[in-house]
Parts: C-alpha cells; sequence; structure tokens
C-alpha cells in the first residue's frame, strides 16, 4: 500500500507557511478507528507514563497522560522521532492517518506529531492557545476514541460535539479547554500533519 506521509523525516525540514484554519474546528468525517481504539482502551496503565515530556513541558496538560507516537524537536528547523508508542499503535495508528490526509490534505507531507491524550474522569485542561510556531505550519487533527456526553471541549466560543470517530481539525491557535466532566475516561488520537512547502 502507497504510503500518503512520510514516515522518517531523512534531514531537518524547513518550513514557512500558514495552515492555520479560520473556525474553531474544521469536521473531517467518521473514520474507521476501532482498531487502535481498542489498543488505546487496553493500553497498560504503565504505558500512559513512558514520555511524560507533554506534562512536564506545558502546565496544562499536568492532569493528562500521554502515549507518544511521534514527536517533534527544534526550529525552524524540524526534526522528527519516534516515541516509545510508535512499536505498538503505528500499525493501527497508520491508516487513519492516511485515510484522513488522503480525504482532505495534499500527500506527501510529514507527520510531526502522534499521540495518544487521556483525560480521566474529572480532570481538566485550562484555557490555553498552543503558541510552538510549527502549529503554524501544520493541521492538528483530533480522532476521538473514547468520550462521554459530558465533555466539555470549548474553543473559543464553541463546544465540539463528543462523537467517537469523527475526525476534525482543530483551530488551537484558539483559545481552547476541556473538562471531563463524565464518569469514563475520554482519548483522543491527535497527530500534526505538515504538507510539504510549495
Amino acid at each position: 500500500m502507497a504510503s500518503s506521509l512520510s514516515l522518517v523525516a531523512p534531514r531537518p525540514i524547513h518550513y514557512i507557511a500558514d495552515m492555520l484554519i479560520r473556525t474553531p474546528i474544521r469536521a473531517l468525517g467518521h473514520v474507521d478507528c476501532r482498531s487502535l481504539a481498542a489498543l488505546a482502551t487496553a493500553a497498560p496503565e504503565a504505558a500512559w507514563f513512558d514520555d511524560v515530556r507533554r506534562q512536564t513541558d506545558y502546565d496544562v496538560h499536568a492532569e493528562t497522560q500521554s502515549i507518544i507516537l511521534r514527536f517533534c524537536t527544534g526550529w525552524p528547523a524540524v526534526s522528527v522521532t519516534n516515541g516509545p508508542g510508535w512499536e505498538p499503535f503505528a500499525t493501527a495508528a497508520m491508516p487513519i492517518m492516511q485515510a484522513i490526509i488522503g480525504r482532505h490534505y495534499p500527500e506527501g507531507g510529514v507527520i510531526l506529531r502522534a499521540m495518544l491524550a487521556r483525560l480521566r474522569p474529572g480532570c481538566r485542561i485550562p484555557r490555553h492557545q498552543d503558541a510552538h510556531p510549527s502549529f503554524a505550519i501544520c493541521h492538528r487533527i483530533h480522532v476521538p476514541l473514547a468520550t462521554n456526553d459530558e465533555v466539555e471541549f470549548i474553543v473559543g466560543q464553541y463546544r465540539v460535539p463528543p462523537r467517537e470517530d469523527d475526525a476534525f481539525e482543530l483551530n488551537n491557535a484558539m483559545p481552547h479547554q476541556v473538562a471531563n466532566n463524565g464518569t469514563t475516561t475520554r482519548i483522543h488520537f491527535i497527530f500534526d500533519y505538515a504538507p510539504r512547502p510549495g
């Protein structure tokens, strides 16, 4: 099967672009994520703490847990490496990314980040804006794997409907916040896709 995205970045990537959408979210439609959802919900507890860089580097994520598949460092020369979640989750995550990119974005770009993000009942992500300059050159895509009706995900003044398997692009330059007021865990698969310049 031909890949519509790069698995590795052979050399540092230099980007100058503006990928921000002008609305709180952009709906990307239904995607079959049953395999990834099953793996994520069955992941051993220790896997959620193998790589805690998001929680230690960003205070707003202190109440979350992550399984990192890919992450980028550096700016404006970006280097991308696979995290501890790549080997156990990539086989289930790749078809999701390929399907979304194939339907909505130019092919041939690079996945800068990919992760599973967990928010347990009673936990929250305070209102914030993502400020790293790399977010201006990529599309931040969310795929809800597990959620509940009491999750409040607010982007600007818009409440994102909590629907499993319905992907959307997030305008993370807008103020946004999440509160899991329900009794079940919320898990999103999140990836950042940067189309090649030109």
